[in-house]
């Protein structure tokens, strides 16, 4: 009994130790974010103990246990319809607030979720949640931009000709896969879709009709894409499409070990959890699937299908997808051939630039849950597909030195000394080197981008964007990233509300749910969705 009281107490003694960072006072909800942190830091060194066993990529990884914990399928409720579609090629989920006689046109907003662009979805809970509130409280269409399917790139999803046993082989090592399918094989002109459904996987005949049309269950569909385009929609685990040979003269050059057994397939895996994102593709192709996505939403006969006012359309985002969103705007405003503008843009704790990793709240923040400076800078090394050689070369701005003329010419841009007030600066001190790395620049060159950073857009750009909403948090690295831009729309004559909350963190404004609702999770919600009900 005594041993285990020792035991127990070590063990609890080591969970508190793990558990515990120190914390400003004035953070909300201290302990709880201890948690939260404890948690996601669990996860992110699992993932990356997988990546250095070489099993898979620690993002990939880390984003799997993301979304298998926080998953939402597309409910609707009483009041706001949910669907998932796509918008040329670009996965979203659409959800539709309640109509109201006095208004039959709905005003909208195209929401970028967050997440280095590497992690989360869409559809997991809490980016769902935010989105069906935001419908029903505005009465407005909400269009979620999820991530790019193309069913045309056989590359991503079709692994040609393979026996049975190659089949499940292929299955069994797919982290991301929710199910094995074994003995899975069938006859020529055959085909099996196998899905994933209420906790069984379930295996659905699809029958060649004399019409060229393929039939499954009591559904016709005029083509196998359409088909499986029905399914993704329906089913978010992997679907698995097994497809016959044309003919039995196949069989030996095809499968030449199942000659004689008349049986063969070829296979063909689709999952809808191949994102457009970090490992899979990186900077700029996130930024064309989101500019995509929203000008096919902008034409007219989409937003009459949707009823929307496209007087009254904005774009917004969180973290990574408020730097996507800023950049979507700049890059509108100045495309002569869109007619429709948006009229407003709303970024929640955005990634603005990458050339100053010591402004005063990074400096202040560098330790700070949920998006330490570290971290920061390795999700931009990412983005670039860059080495992390760099990341301890540009945590203390090796790579924008004086030596670096074309670093040095978008300094003022970015010279948190004037742009930031004393409340601010305090008694932080800028880190600019003398001498630098050049080979950073050199071989990032897109840390100089505008559409990487859209905090270094010229005068020009700015003064052309629509009605700002900034939502910035003081215990957050990417804080005086907000509050700079903010300053600089003000001073292109752009008409700019910066919301400051003294006792928020990065990524703050998702957490409204038990278990993890902060109180100011809730005040920034309710702060944004009033300022887009005031200004859209």
């Amino acid at each position: 009994m005594r041993s285990s009281c020792v035991v127990l107490t070590a063990l609890v003694a080591l969970a508190a130790y793990y558990i515990y960072i120190p914390l400003p006072n004035s953070v909300s909800d201290p302990w709880k974010l201890m948690l939260l942190d404890a948690t996601f830091r669990s996860a992110q060194q699992l993932s990356n103990l997988i990546h250095y066993l070489g099993l898979s990529h620690h993002l990939l990884t880390l984003n799997f246990i993301i979304i298998s914990v926080g998953k939402k399928s597309a409910w609707s409720s009483a009041q706001v319809k949910v669907t998932d579609t796509d918008f040329d090629g670009v996965e979203v989920r659409v959800f539709e607030g309640p109509p109201k006689p006095e208004e039959p046109l709905k005003r909208s907003v195209v929401y970028i979720h967050g997440g280095g662009w590497a992690l989360a979805s869409a559809k997991i809970k809490y980016y769902d949640e935010l989105c069906m509130e935001m419908a029903e409280e505005l009465n407005a269409v909400i269009v979620s931009v999820e991530f790019k399917f193309n069913s045309s790139d056989h590359s991503t999803w079709y692994m040609g000709p393979m026996s049975c046993q190659e089949a499940q082989a292929k299955l069994q090592g797919q982290l991301h896969s929710m199910f094995l399918v074994y003995d899975s094989s069938t006859y020529p002109r055959d085909y099996v879709l196998s899905v994933y459904e209420n906790s069984w996987v379930s295996h659905y005949i699809i029958n060649s009709l004399p019409n060229h049309c393929f039939k499954i269950r009591d559904q016709e569909f005029g083509h196998l894409p359409a088909l499986l385009e029905f399914y993704k929609t329906h089913y978010l685990n992997t679907t698995t499409l097994i497809e016959p040979v044309p003919s039995s003269e196949d069989y030996s050059t095809v499968c030449p070990e199942l000659k004689n057994s008349g049986q063969c397939i070829e296979y063909r895996k689709w999952s809808p959890w191949r994102y457009r994102l970090v490992p899979k593709v990186y900077f700029p192709e996130q930024i064309h699937d989101v500019v995509r996505a929203t000008k096919y939403f902008l034409q007219p006969e989409v937003l009459q299908k949707y009823s929307v006012d496209p007087g009254r359309i904005g774009i917004s985002g969180d973290s990574a997808g408020g730097n996507l969103a800023a950049v979507l705007c700049q890059q509108f405003s100045q495309d002569v051939n869109l007619k429709k503008k948006l009229k407003v843009q709303a970024l929640i704790y955005p990634v603005l630039q990458a050339l100053d990793f010591n402004t005063p709240s990074y400096q202040q923040n560098v330790n700070i849950p949920i998006l330490p400076r570290h971290t920061m800078v390795k999700y931009w090394v990412e983005y670039f597909k860059a080495s992390y050689d760099f990341v301890q070369a540009m945590v203390v701005n090796n790579h924008t030195s004086l030596d670096e003329e074309e670093a040095t010419a978008l300094r003022a841009h970015l010279n948190w000394t004037s742009l930031l007030p004393a409340s601010i600066t305090k008694n932080y001190k800028p880190v600019v080197q003398t001498t630098g790395d050049a080979r950073i620049l050199q071989e990032i060159p897109q840390l100089l981008d505008a559409r990487s950073a859209p905090l270094i857009a010229d005068q020009e750009v700015l003064k052309h964007l629509p009605k700002t909403y900034i939502l910035t948090c003081e215990h957050d690295v990417l804080r005086d990233d907000g509050i700079m831009y903010a300053k600089r729309l003000e001073s292109a004559d752009v008409e700019v509300t910066l919301d400051y909350f003294e006792d928020g963190f990065h990524g703050c404004m998702i957490f409204t749910r038990w278990p993890t609702n902060f109180a100011v999770g809730i005040r920034t919600k309710n702060s944004y969705i009033e300022w887009l009900d005031r200004n859209l």
